[in-house]
């Protein structure tokens, strides 16, 4: 064989020689880059060819940012199971303060009506549905929003109603819509629930041994809310523009929120877990009306909670009446004038409350109420026809018997359930409501047909059916009627003087304590 055909015949194959660099990486998916931390980023590609990554991660990351600036909250105010934040003097008031200029957004409208019928250019009787869908409101903010208090945490849900009215206040504020004004009109009242969110707070954060005092700082907060809102509404009315008082409204909601958010203290959500959809939200407003059967306490303090709600409204419903006629004819200003009488007893409940009702069972405390706020519906009853002392007398004992019913029952059944504390407080003031419209038009028909001693009868036998209602169940009875364990006065699940452990642990066993005894089945 010739060299030429030697070189032109194929060599054997033989296997390549390992490469010392290895084979470039697939490239990536189109559109897709894997990252470090196993997420993945969408890319895409300009008209150079060059990769351009999208900005999910960085604004994820600001997200995550803006996250935590929402729910930082200062360290004094977050919840340890361990050190759980103390419920000081200073912060009762604030609750109270914020109860006091919360209410009172039901209440400015009431006295510029007029003003609000001319600025709008409608009849006084049209002008008279914004304060009828703000009551409306509240009391579906009762029945809708309040029961949530059960299942979120309470103080991000407070922070942001008063946030969110406040920002739906700024249209009460501007619009020259009457329908805009009274459709925000209700939603505000709706959104205005907040303190009856704080109540149950109160009683989940107050020493046992100091609930009612400390209930009674918010409850007079109430109380003077209603006072302050229709004197302040009819004092800058005379001397500014109407919308001045709403104005103002917006600026102390602003104050409130600023106050609530440094210094309330969270409490954890009892029922995390409860509200799971629409079926869960019904279960959840289900569950008023199960309490409102299944727990005789509270049955009993909502029934004696309607009759001093009829007394109160019939009582100041046709007061008017009675002193614009003769012998009185009074002007409207000095009837006016009349609501002042309960400031000083609105002032002086933290204080009694502190130092008798407190110490009392809050049975005690209800029948003591109710003993001597029917003394005084009898003398203004029977004397208001021929001097003006008995009507006086009657507005302060009915101020001052209802502080103590209402207190002490406060009282009482925020330590019924101590995982439903917000239903037991909606069932409750759903009865004292539906007893202020009873008390409305019953008072006004009554007075119409026979006078003031009609109507002043009515409230007579309203105030005995609630003694009644008192009577027929001890202080430590567990069932519907009875008097199983027997008659005491003085409390006898308050701390020891002498107690080895300090004030501020002592408490807070006491508080554990009434929280591990509910031994009942979460609803």
């Amino acid at each position: 064989m010739s060299r030429d055909e030697l070189m032109m015949k194929p060599a054997l194959e033989s296997p390549p020689l390992p490469s010392s660099t290895p084979p470039p990486p697939p490239p990536p998916p189109t559109g897709e880059k894997k990252l470090e931390n196993g997420n993945s980023s969408t890319t895409s590609e300009n008209d150079d060819g060059l990769e351009e990554v999208d900005l999910g991660v960085e604004r994820g990351v600001g997200q995550e940012k803006w996250k935590k600036l929402l729910l930082w909250q200062p360290p004094r105010t977050r919840w340890d199971e361990r050190n759980p934040p103390r419920f000081t003097v200073w912060i009762n008031l604030l609750f109270g303060f914020a109860a006091c200029f919360t209410v009172s957004n039901l209440y400015y409208n009431q006295a510029i009506l007029n003003r609000i019928a001319e600025s709008f250019s409608v009849s006084f009787e049209r002008a008279s549905v914004v304060a009828t869908l703000m009551q409306a409101g509240y009391a579906s903010g009762l029945l809708l929003i309040c029961p949530l208090g059960d299942v979120v945490p309470r103080r991000p849900f407070i922070l942001c109603l008063v946030l969110l009215t406040a920002l739906l206040w700024i249209i009460l504020c501007t619009t020259q819509s009457f329908t805009v004004f009274i459709v925000v009109s209700y939603i505000c009242g709706a959104t205005t629930v907040t303190p009856q969110l704080m109540l149950p707070l109160v009683g989940d954060l107050a020493p046992r041994e100091r609930r009612a005092s400390c209930l009674a700082v918010v409850v007079s907060g109430l109380g003077l809310g209603v006072l302050v809102a229709r004197i302040l509404g009819g004092v800058m009315a005379n001397y500014t523009e109407w919308r001045g008082i709403y104005w103002f409204g917006l600026g102390v909601q602003f104050v409130v929120w600023i106050g609530l958010y440094f210094w309330m203290p969270d409490y954890p959500s009892k029922n995390p877990t409860a509200l799971k959809g629409v079926t869960g939200y019904g279960k959840l407003l289900w569950g008023i009306v199960v309490l409102m059967v299944t727990e005789p306490l509270l049955c009993q303090a909502s029934i004696v909670a309607f009759c001093l709600s009829a007394v109160f409204t019939s009582y100041w419903t046709t007061l008017s009446f009675l002193l614009s006629r003769p012998p009185y004819e009074y002007s409207s200003m000095v009837i006016g004038l009349f609501g002042l009488i309960g400031v000083v007893v609105i002032l002086l409940a933290p204080v009694y409350s502190r130092f008798v009702i407190d110490k009392v069972m809050p049975l005690v405390s209800a029948l003591m109420g109710l003993g001597l706020e029917l003394a005084g519906v009898i003398v203004g009853t029977f004397t208001g026809g021929f001097t003006v002392a008995g009507p006086v007398i009657q507005a302060i004992t009915i101020d001052l018997g209802s502080q103590f019913t209402q207190i002490g029952n406060r009282a009482a059944i925020y330590s019924l359930r101590p995982d439903a504390q917000n239903r037991v407080n909606t069932a409750y003031m759903v009865a004292a409501f539906s007893g202020q419209l009873t008390g409305t038009a019953v008072g006004n028909r009554l007075f119409a047909q026979g006078g003031w001693t009609w109507s002043g009868s009515c409230s007579i036998g309203l105030l005995v059916f609630a003694i009644l209602v008192c009577l027929a169940r001890g202080p430590k009875e567990t069932g519907w009627v009875g008097w199983s364990g027997g008659w005491m006065i003085g409390r006898d699940d308050l701390p020891v003087k002498n107690s080895k452990n300090p004030p501020d642990e002592e408490a807070v066993l006491h508080k554990e304590d009434s929280d591990g005894r509910k031994g009942r089945q979460q609803m």
